[in-house]
């Protein structure tokens, strides 16, 4: 389920109204297991992801990590990444920045500090990263955006971000290696990534 937050819309692209939002944003009470974003001049809520996505991010995490660029770290810990030019604040699940990005008594993040971001889809998010998040980050000039739907267990590594969006991106299915450009410039392996066998029916026997 996704909340949105409804509040007074002027325009979408209008500087003070999402100066507005990033003030709504340290103001509101988010719920245990939800999340918080700015998308399309709205505050929407969603919920965080199911369990086995957090050892996804960690094999992703653990494979970039020797690949970063020099004082960047990598994490999926919850934090808050602003884009004041293409008017958005996004939550990645696993972000990768240049440490001084974190040296700030501020709970919102300089998007412009990140060297990746990677979302992994749920039925709630689908739709924003696969279609609003493509188009700004790469606006953003985010240099690498892996995207993994994991509703159709397909890997896509978006790069060369541009004012129109990205310029390039390639995908895979989970099971195989796919090539994570510059600045990281490896291969990562998505075996592993699939969601585990449903255990809805042991766990009804005991």
């Amino acid at each position: 389920m996704t909340v949105m937050l409804e509040r007074p819309t002027t325009s979408g692209t209008d500087p003070d109204r999402f100066e507005d939002l990033c003030k709504a944003l340290d103001e509101l009470h988010v719920p245990d297991g939800f999340k918080a974003e700015i998308i399309r001049g709205n505050i929407v809520v969603s919920p965080w992801s199911k369990a086995y996505y957090l050892d996804v991010m960690d094999l992703i995490c653990d494979q970039l990590r020797p690949h970063l660029p020099e004082e960047h770290r990598i994490s999926s810990a919850p934090a808050l990444y602003v884009f004041p030019g293409v008017q958005r604040a996004y939550g990645p699940d696993i972000h990768a920045a240049h440490r001084r990005t974190r040296l700030t008594t501020s709970n919102q993040l300089d998007g412009d500090g990140l060297s990746l971001v990677a979302e992994l889809t749920s039925p709630s998010t689908r739709d924003d990263d696969l279609t609003d998040k493509v188009e700004r980050y790469g606006k953003a000039g985010v240099p690498v955006y892996l995207l993994l739907d994991m509703q159709e267990e397909l890997a896509t590594v978006y790069w060369s971000p541009t004012a129109k969006g990205y310029a390039a991106h390639t995908t895979a299915p989970f099971g195989e290696a796919i090539r994570v450009p510059a600045p990281f410039d490896c291969a990562l392996d998505t075996t592993g990534f699939q969601a585990p066998a449903d255990d809805s029916d042991e766990a009804t026997e005991h």
